[in-house]
C-alpha cells in the first residue's frame, strides 16, 4: 500500500482513516479525485503490486506538481485536515 494519498485542501476528512466520509465528501464537490488519479496512473495488470503502487505514488505526485484545480494535495497517515468535520 502506498504511503501517500491525494485529497483536496478543503476535504473535512483523512482518507487514511476516514474513507468513507472522505470518498462522499469528494463526489460531492464534484473533485472525482480518484477519477483523476486513475486516468493520470500508467499501470497495468501486468506490473507487479510493487510496481503499481510506484506508478500510484509516480501519479500522485504529478497531480500534486502540476495541481491545475489548485486544491490537490499529498498526504500521509497522520495528516490533520485543514477543515476538519465535526
Amino acid at each position: 500500500m502506498s504511503d501517500h494519498m491525494i485529497t483536496t485542501i478543503d476535504n473535512p476528512y483523512n482518507p487514511f482513516t476516514r474513507w468513507d466520509e472522505w470518498l462522499q465528501y469528494d463526489m460531492e464537490q464534484g473533485h472525482n479525485s480518484l477519477a483523476l488519479l486513475a486516468r493520470v496512473t500508467k499501470t497495468s495488470d501486468e506490473l507487479s503490486d510493487a510496481l503499481q503502487d510506484a506508478a500510484i505514488e509516480d501519479a500522485i505526485l504529478e497531480i500534486v506538481t502540476e495541481n491545475v484545480s489548485g486544491l490537490h494535495i499529498r498526504v500521509t497517515e497522520d495528516w490533520v485536515p485543514f477543515a476538519s468535520a465535526s
